[in-house]
């Protein structure tokens, strides 16, 4: 085996013994030293608290630089893409590394036609919840059924077998997605119209109804195809890495994708862009946002800015600047001018890219702020909002989990611990 070109050697200074541990380079980013060794060689296990440090796994997929404010899908910068591409080219770019040729793309868009309709018999799942509960709960439920109906492609040393299931998951979310809606809003379901776009068809299957003619407006379409876009995948976050651990067990396609969107619900993760539209609430009206940022200022008061900074960025998030030029094109044409959530939200996104506190923190609004604003020009209700970024970033988890199959190092996921309760008694 050849020697890794640089290593890093650690020493325990009680007893002076050292262990070489080799350091992994990839095509970008920063280096990472291989741990393998540690605890059996050394008798000493690596603590790293949320994995802010830890690096999961090997992928070709995508690549962030928080420092620079990038993000690139398979080496292709997300502005390049929002701006020439569509949703269903990038889902295809992230599923097989390249973009569609002509033939490539409209095959590919006949696929997931072909898969848009789901099993009748789930149905009866969407009219066994609650009449109020909530659409993540719903959709977690449809999803993990899905392997019932459609387990005749789940042997997952299949490739075509994964392919297969990789087209329905992407194809059946969006049918899912508005039988979400229409269940709690009590209107029939709404079969797929496959002669419109992937969001176009969304957006139809979650507004019209039987007995009115519908017609998809052109901006909500082209919004919905851009949030998706900057959507499809964010490297090893939270529903990504859930989604590559249950993966790892062995568990069918349908599980995993469950299980993702679980992690996505959470209000840190996912449900970020609904907790913006419930800051604006608090907040009220634009007289009070004085208030409101000193308060944000204050170390000692639990109210924070939703929508404001970003964990892994450092800079400006990309894929705001992107977005927050269709949010103002959205506003402008399907707004409500007197409501005054818009007045307000863009009374805050001004003082943000301007004032010294927010500059100096890089507390610039990030893509969830401006998504849920959209949402909310577009009629989408609030309690879909997170649904709607489980369509967009099922691409992603699909994308993900192919690659964790097709990875010869790819063993189940046992992380360690620190154990710190009571001693044998």
């Amino acid at each position: 085996m050849k020697k890794p070109a640089k290593t890093v050697t650690l020493t325990d200074n009680s007893t002076g013994k050292q262990i070489e541990l080799p350091v992994v380079t990839g095509s970008l980013g920063a280096p990472a030293i291989d741990i393998g060794r540690l605890y059996r060689d050394f008798g000493y296990l690596s603590y790293d608290p949320s994995f802010a440090s830890t690096a999961s796994c090997r992928s070709t997929i995508t690549f962030i630089d928080g420092d620079k404010g990038q993000l690139l899908y398979r080496g292709h910068p997300i502005e390049k893409l929002a701006r020439e591409n569509s949703f269903t080219e990038v889902t295809y770019l992230l599923l097989y590394g390249e973009l569609p040729e002509a033939h490539q793309r409209q095959r590919f868009t006949a696929q997931l036609r072909r898969h848009s309709m789901i099993n009748e018999g789930l149905k009866g799942f969407f009219r066994a919840f609650y009449h109020d509960a909530h659409p993540m709960a719903s959709m977690v439920g449809v999803v993990g059924a899905m392997s019932a109906y459609y387990h005749d492609v789940t042997d997952i040393r299949n490739p075509e077998h994964r392919e297969i299931a990789a087209h329905r998951l992407i194809a059946k979310l969006p049918t899912i997605a508005a039988g979400c809606h229409k269940r709690a809003v009590g209107e029939p379901f709404v079969y797929p119209d496959n002669s419109l776009s992937y969001c176009g068809n969304l957006l139809h299957m979650m507004f019209s109804v039987p007995c009115e003619d519908y017609v998809v407006e052109p901006v909500a379409e082209e919004a919905l195809d851009m949030i998706f876009t900057l959507h499809a995948d964010h490297e090893q976050n939270a529903s990504t890495s859930t989604v590559r651990l249950a993966g790892s067990s062995g568990a069918n396609p349908f599980a995993c994708i469950a299980s993702g969107i679980t992690a996505l619900w959470g209000r840190a993760h996912g449900g970020a862009n609904e907790a913006v539209l419930e800051m604006l609430d608090e907040i009220g009206t634009v007289s009070n946002i004085p208030r409101y940022l000193e308060r944000a200022r204050d170390r000692d008061d639990p109210f924070r800015l939703m929508g404001f900074g970003h964990r892994v960025y450092r800079n400006h998030d990309p894929r705001a600047r992107i977005i927050r030029t269709m949010c103002h094109k959205v506003l402008e044409r399907l707004g409500d001018i007197n409501d005054p959530a818009f007045e307000l939200a863009l009374r805050l996104e001004e003082i943000a890219l301007q004032e010294d506190y927010f500059i100096e923190r890089k507390l610039y609004p990030n893509v969830d702020f401006y998504s849920g604003l959209i949402y909310r020009a577009l009629g989408i209700p609030r309690n879909m909002f997170t649904v709607m970024f489980a369509v967009a970033r099922t691409v992603g988890w699909v994308a993900q989990w192919q690659e964790m199959m097709d990875d010869p190092q790819q063993r189940i996921g046992r992380p360690r611990q620190i154990y710190v309760g009571a001693k044998s008694r």
